[in-house]
């Protein structure tokens, strides 16, 4: 069933009885060629691209608990290709691409807005580091444009442009970069997948993995032993339990995210800030809520809630920020694990195991990176090769001092 103006309004006028589930629900076979451990935007869309684009069959997704019930569904749904080095930027370019096109090739409204982003700096330093990156997004293909004060104080004149100790002088704008709505974004990769024969099943968690002389030969799950020629993992903060049942241990750790949305406001902001002087970033939805967040609660943890200390930081930074929203009400808070590599970029390569592949480290780039992520696992999957724009992205970097170093942090993903 394809989606269409023409259709809504026939369902309309027929009391919307015409409707069908969006994917079905079936019960997991014996064995398939492929298996997708993990139903968040990953996984969805690796199964999606495996079938549509790589032309494979006999594909399951294997999801612990429901469809969108992760990370998917617990971010603040900002899409960009903001980055700096030759590892990053190429990737995230090709995903703001795929974004550009994504409604029309699944056909589902996933509230694709390209509205903007900004990223104000308030040194002379930090705009010398934004011209920087600047230069090596457009040397890339992306877009950028650097603004002064008064750019900035026409787009947004509410913002604390005098603050004496962070007085902002200007941003870096994406133009092209915006907000996507996230649980859209897993049931419309869903539904395509669905479409495509992938068997999409929920409530199924991996327990274990069978292996044998090295080879991966299927999982066992809470709903009984599934053979796989070869299997997949994108399961983010979970990243290490899952990987755990083939005996290994990765470079990452699982830290909680927090974000947060306050009452509905009238329309404010219709692009995205990201503050200088601190973390924290924001957005308005439909509903006429700020979206925000900032840093990551800084332990490790696999719990999806977070930490009061953290919430003050988050509502410090806004206030410094945007005094005017001091009245606003936080309406609610919510948390997702995140697979924090130790050079804050994303793994997607083999393992030593035959037939076993892995998706993850994707610390605070993981949702902005879903189509491109899902399309470049798939080619893993299906050729044994890495795509041209995830070259980058292998576990030996780390032994060899190839690190992907974005934020110039190192080894501490409790500061990325």
């Amino acid at each position: 069933m394809r989606y269409s103006g023409l259709r809504v309004i026939a369902e309309a006028l027929t009391g919307h009885k015409g409707w069908k589930p969006a994917w079905r629900d079936p019960a997991p076979q014996a064995s398939y060629d492929y298996i997708i451990v993990g139903g968040g935007g990953h996984g969805l869309a690796t199964a999606y691209y495996l079938a549509k684009e790589f032309k494979q069959a006999r594909i399951a997704v294997l999801e612990k608990g429901w469809i969108g019930g992760g990370n998917v569904g617990r971010n603040t749904t900002i899409v960009r290709s903001n980055y700096l080095l030759d590892g990053n930027e190429p990737f995230y370019e090709f995903s703001m691409k795929l974004w550009e096109g994504l409604e029309q090739d699944f056909n589902y409204n996933a509230m694709v807005s390209q509205r903007g982003i900004i990223n104000l700096f308030h040194t002379d330093a930090q705009r010398d580091a934004a011209t920087r990156r600047g230069n090596a997004m457009i040397m890339h293909g992306a877009d950028a444009e650097l603004l002064n004060k008064e750019q900035v104080r026409s787009l947004y004149p509410f913002l604390n442009f005098e603050n004496a100790r962070f007085p902002i002088k200007g941003a870096l704008m994406q133009r092209r970069g915006g907000t996507v709505r996230h649980d859209a974004v897993a049931w419309g990769y869903a539904r395509g997948a669905d479409q495509r024969g992938v068997d999409i099943i929920q409530n199924c968690e991996v327990t274990g993995m069978r292996i044998e002389n090295g080879r991966m030969l299927g999982v066992e799950t809470s709903r009984g032993f599934i053979g796989a020629k070869k299997v997949g993992v994108a399961v983010a903060g979970s990243s290490s339990k899952v990987m755990a049942h083939a005996g290994m241990r990765l470079p990452m750790e699982s830290h909680v995210l927090q974000a947060f949305v306050s009452e509905g406001l009238k329309p404010l902001i219709d692009g995205v800030i990201t503050y200088g002087a601190g973390h924290f970033y924001v957005s308005q939805s439909d509903k006429g809520g700020l979206v925000f967040g900032g840093d990551i609660d800084g332990y490790n943890s696999y719990a999806q809630r977070g930490n009061m200390p953290v919430v003050e930081d988050v509502a410090e930074g806004g206030m410094s920020l945007m005094p005017m929203i001091g009245r606003a009400r936080l309406l609610r808070m919510w948390g997702g694990i995140m697979d924090m590599s130790m050079d804050g970029s994303p793994i997607i390569d083999k393992t030593d195991t035959e037939g076993l592949y892995f998706n993850g480290g994707w610390c605070y780039g993981g949702f902005k990176a879903t189509p491109a992520s899902g399309w470049a696992f798939a080619h893993l999957l299906a050729t044994d090769q890495p795509h041209k724009t995830a070259t980058a992205y292998r576990f030996d970097r780390f032994a060899k001092g190839l690190m992907i170093d974005e934020k110039g942090q190192g080894a501490q993903p409790n500061l990325h």
